[in-house]
């Protein structure tokens, strides 16, 4: 009772406090439920604006690969992927996020990954492969002269891909719940159904225990064997010393379009005691073409009957090495005692002679770079500890995983020299040392750096192990590690510089036996290329023509109009139509001058000279007028400097250069977009070149055709800095025209460059239909490229009132059909001019000479990069 009257008391002596704190949280649970109608009403508001149309989105009612692809997605949940047959629609945003790009832009093409034998890999569904249905890999129909004639052999566990990865059924049902982070955002991510289906099935397969073995026996009687490198100093590579010269199998894996510079290295390489075996990238249907006549020119150069994708750290690199290392055993025509492997970007910095001496006196040594590194240190830098998987061209980080129980991993270069006898026991053992390991390395990240060393160091030939790759690579990694290859790969990796002449010195300071250095490139620097190989060979005769010139092809007709953008198809009809316009001078006004373009662009090369971008040379058929005559012509068109530097700089005389374009390499510091063609789906970014100097902070305004600020920036260079360069990420579609970046200080004109955006005459290769595309020259809705309004600078700027240009802009936009051609005419003769016009044949036109009597055209000669026959000393260089 005392107590009970005691609360009574309190109750009465604090009920207005009571009152009081009850009140307050009423109040604040009104709050809480008030702000979160508040946000689910927003989130609602913005699913709704989100559905609203838009310019840069792909409508998947118009696009049924990407209707399919979003209908294709199931058992998606937070968190998990299980195996309820749940299905989801998906929205046009969640397809863009998946890898589909903004309407207009060429989506990224992802090659899938598929094999090329009825061998069933681990984690797959047990299914018969059917080559014809490839991914990754294609086989040469037919017995081309030069083509190697060796049989499809099967090899189980081969690194790449799947092999006998079944084609799924469009319901796809995962075989267990995959909850793992890295799996999970694979799944999400990975563009096709089939690619979704072989990562499901490898995941469920690893949380079985049933993907990687759980230890291999070690064959080394004793770890960490390697010989002494020796030093250049002691070499003696005097063939006439060597009896039974050893004979070579050099392995050219190469991609791209850059033959000119294939051929000078095999030139350099070639002898008639060795042997030459080319796979070509399967994408490279160029290169592919023109290597198919190198082998018809001589009977021991052979290209792969089959050819495969192989992307950078993917696991079908190491996959190609082992396919050709099986057809050269079965060559039984090809006596090699050594096989050494290079790329389309290696050249070689001794003569032919002395790697056959030096090799003849180590022909039982196996030669390979080691990383170097403590081993654990470099097992998780290497991703060696993860679970990878290539497919839809793309090497996809899954899980976590443990190195096999008594193996000691090794690695460092995918860059090696291999006797026949290692060789022949990696692709025809049967031990478990071998079997697992090629199982381990299918599902690695950069296999072939870390496969051969791993095999030899832990096998019974362990003690043939020279720590040597007998090449020096060009690595500065301050520049070559920026995470560049992050699109195709879940890893952060890194890539070696391209040699310059001043970085020969390298090669000369090296003490341990090199006979290749990489890279190089001729679109980069060709004049390094000169040195070593006048170093080697000798100087060519004087009077050799083209000695400084550099052509590379962009577009032969053979690749199909795919092949080009919009932006480029656009530019390159318009250049042809520039200079058939320039022929119409006061003294050739004859009828046969008088030339109509027919058709599409034939082929398109870059020009180089004295190591400095030239201009296109675009190669067509034309008809002159009042007759049916058809004659092939090839145009040189040269691009024109727009930048402009003021006086008085004083700190910012630091400023040496001011660029706009795409494609912008951040390890050579180069736009690989050479002409810079920027169309109004493009990404353009603005990069300075700076001398060294003091602090300072400039400010960089984007100002497009009508008088809109797009955007303003300040950028802080620093006192060594070489390069500064951003990329604002402007809304398109760009306005078509004219363009000009400006660099201030404090609101003062320091420099301005002028660039084109140009009007499109196609989309997706088809001439502007008024009604459909019109928004493509429109520009971004509003006139805002960004998510704020800069305009409010523009009397800052002294910029012209905008009404007179956005009424013509307006007014361009409609434009289809010849008044567009004539708009795009008119805007790139500010930018490029003719340089001139050749003929492959006498032309009717008597002020168009020959392409083979012009210095400049692709089709003039270039001796350095033909390949002659074989000389009495068995060479061709």
């Amino acid at each position: 009772m005392v107590a009970s009257a005691r609360v009574q008391k309190l109750l009465r002596r604090y009920k207005l406090a009571i009152a009081a704190a009850l009140t307050i949280l009423l109040v604040q649970g009104l709050v809480v439920w008030s702000l979160r109608s508040l946000e689910e009403g927003e989130a609602e508001k913005n699913t709704r604006r989100s559905k609203l149309p838009d310019h840069n989105s792909q409508d998947p009612k118009r696009d049924p690969a990407l209707r399919e692809k979003q209908n294709s997605l199931s058992g998606r949940d937070r968190g998990r992927w299980s195996g309820r047959s749940e299905r989801t629609g998906g929205t046009a945003a969640s397809a863009l996020r998946r890898g589909t790009n903004r309407r207009g832009e060429k989506p990224s093409v992802k090659v899938k990954a598929h094999q090329n034998r009825g061998v069933t890999g681990p984690g797959l569904e047990h299914a018969v492969h059917d080559p014809s249905s490839s991914r990754n890999f294609s086989e040469t129909r037919g017995g081309a002269y030069g083509v190697a004639k060796v049989p499809a052999a099967a090899m189980l566990g081969e690194p790449g891909s799947v092999d006998g990865a079944h084609q799924p059924s469009s319901d796809f049902v995962p075989k267990c719940e995959i909850t793992g982070k890295d799996a999970l955002s694979a799944l999400h991510r990975a563009g096709s159904q089939q690619c979704r289906q072989e990562i499901a099935n490898i995941v469920c397969q690893h949380h079985a225990g049933k993907l990687m073995p759980g230890a291999l026996p070690q064959f080394c009687p004793q770890l960490g064997i390697s010989n002494q490198v020796q030093s250049v100093g002691e070499l003696d590579n005097s063939l006439l010393k060597v009896e039974n010269p050893v004979r070579v199998a050099f392995v050219l894996m190469v991609h791209g379009r850059a033959v000119r510079q294939l051929k000078r290295l095999i030139k350099a390489i070639y002898h008639q005691d060795h042997f030459y075996y080319i796979h070509v990238d399967k994408r490279s249907g160029y290169l592919h073409r023109e290597v198919l006549q190198i082998a018809q020119q001589y009977p021991n150069i052979r290209t792969t009957p089959w050819r495969m994708v192989t992307i950078w750290g993917g696991a079908s690199l190491l996959k190609a090495y082992l396919r050709s290392m099986q057809d050269l055993l079965n060559m039984l025509d090809w006596k090699w005692d050594f096989f050494i492997n290079l790329s389309a970007t290696d050249f070689p910095t001794r003569t032919n002679d002395e790697l056959v001496s030096f090799l003849s006196q180590q022909r039982d040594k196996n030669f390979l770079k080691s990383h170097g590194r403590e081993n654990t240190r470099f097992i998780k830098k290497q991703g060696l500890n993860r679970l990878f998987h290539e497919c839809d061209n793309h090497m996809w980080r899954l899980d976590k995983r443990s190195i096999p129980e008594g193996l000691a991993v090794s690695g460092g270069s995918d860059w090696f020299a291999l006797t026949r006898r290692f060789v022949e026991y990696v692709i025809n053992s049967q031990d478990a040392l071998v079997s697992g390991l090629k199982q381990f390395y299918t599902y690695a990240l950069l296999p072939a750096e870390s496969f051969f060393h791993t095999v030899l160091g832990n096998s019974h030939m362990c003690d043939t192990l020279v720590d040597n790759n007998l090449r020096v690579t060009n690595w500065n990694r301050k520049l070559g590690c920026k995470c560049q290859y992050k699109h195709i790969v879940d890893w952060c990796g890194c890539s070696p510089n391209d040699f310059k002449p001043q970085d020969l010195i390298r090669i000369q300071q090296l003490t341990r036996p090199t006979f290749f250095a990489r890279k190089f490139e001729s679109s980069v620097n060709q004049e390094v290329i000169d040195i070593l190989d006048t170093h080697l060979y000798g100087q060519y005769a004087p009077g050799t023509t083209a000695l400084k010139a550099y052509w590379e092809s962009l577009f032969e007709t053979e690749d199909g109009l795919a092949a080009l953008s919009d932006a480029a198809l656009t530019a390159h009809t318009a250049f042809f139509r520039l200079g058939l316009r320039n022929l119409l001078t006061p003294q050739s006004t004859v009828d046969a001058c008088r030339f109509e373009p027919v058709g599409y662009p034939l082929s398109v090369h870059v020009y180089f000279y004295d190591d400095r971008f030239q201009g296109y040379l675009i190669r067509q058929e034309v008809q002159a007028a009042g007759s049916k005559v058809r004659e092939t012509l090839e145009m040189w068109a040269v691009p024109q400097a727009t930048l402009v530097l003021q006086s008085n700089l004083k700190e910012f005389e630091r400023l040496k250069n001011l660029e706009i374009g795409t494609e912008w390499d951040l390890k050579e510091r180069i736009f690989r977009n050479f002409g810079g063609l920027i169309g109004p789906l493009s990404e353009p970014l603005a990069v300075q070149k700076w001398a060294q100097g003091p602090n300072l902070t400039a400010t960089i305004v984007w100002i497009d055709p009508a008088q809109v600020v797009a955007a303003s920036y300040d950028i802080t260079v620093d006192v060594d800095a070489e390069y500064t360069q951003y990329k604002p990420p402007l809304q398109r579609p760009l306005r078509p025209g004219t363009w000009s970046v400006r660099v201030l200080k404090q609101w003062e004109l320091v420099a301005e460059v002028s660039f084109l955006v140009m009007p499109l005459t196609f989309k997706d290769k088809e001439p502007l239909r008024k009604e459909e595309d019109s928004w493509l020259h429109a520009g971004p809705p509003g006139d805002l490229y960004l998510e704020q309004s800069f305009q409010q600078l523009s009397s800052v700027l002294k910029l012209p009132p905008r009404e007179a240009a956005a009424q013509e802009a307006q007014r361009r936009a409609q434009l289809v059909g010849r008044p567009l051609q004539a708009w795009v005419d008119s805007s790139i003769k500010d930018f490029w001019v003719t340089g001139g016009l050749c003929a492959p044949q006498t032309s009717s036109c008597p002020a168009v000479g020959l392409c083979s009597k012009t210095s400049w055209s692709s089709m003039s000669p270039d001796p350095k990069s033909e390949l002659c026959p074989v000389k009495s000393d068995g060479r061709i260089r």
